[in-house]
């Protein structure tokens, strides 16, 4: 497994190894013991699994508050995003900094979305299947949005505001600007 060290020293991408042959391919997409040194006090409690009909669907960004914050292990079993992390921790030197990475199939890259950070991801193709592990529960009344396209945030998504499908809470999520953050680094 490959470790990919990002601007943000808590986001991390992961690439686990592929074994081909003529059949195909096999990888072992996740394993404790491999990923402990890497995560350290992370549990990972409960996998969930999108899918999106089409391209330039927008899920995010994303958060959990305190005490059922989650950090999230994203990777795409069919299709491929831009997934987006922002650090939401007051105090942090990168605080509503970002890191993006393309997520496929093809290349097998996970992305890790710490406690603390915000997560979202735009569709780049149809049918796209993206699971994550979670290290919390889901919990409806601590489940959160930053509105994704905030403009403090400058992030650089594929399609404009115009071209994507979103859900209503995401098209009335408030503007970074206004978020007051129950995160410290």
């Amino acid at each position: 497994m490959d470790v990919i060290k990002t601007a943000i020293p808590d986001i991390k991408i992961f690439v686990p190894a592929a074994h081909e042959d003529a059949r195909g391919a096999f990888s072992e997409t996740f394993n404790a013991r491999r990923y402990a040194d890497h995560l350290p006090g992370l549990t990972f409690i409960q996998d969930n699994e999108s899918r999106s009909a089409k391209p330039f669907t927008i899920r995010g960004l994303h958060f959990q508050t305190p005490p059922h914050a989650q950090a999230k292990l994203v990777r795409v079993v069919q299709g491929r995003i831009f997934d987006v992390v922002v650090d939401i921790r007051k105090g942090s030197p990168t605080y509503g900094q970002w890191v993006s990475e393309e997520l496929t199939a093809e290349n097998r890259k996970q992305l890790l979305a710490p406690i603390g950070f915000l997560h979202g991801f735009m569709t780049l193709a149809p049918d796209t299947v993206v699971s994550y592990k979670v290290t919390n529960y889901y919990d409806g009344p601590s489940d959160s949005a930053v509105h994704w396209a905030s403009p403090s945030l400058n992030i650089a998504w594929p399609a404009s505001a115009a071209n994507t499908i979103h859900s209503e809470k995401d098209a009335t999520a408030i503007d970074f600007d206004e978020f007051d953050s129950p995160f410290s680094a």
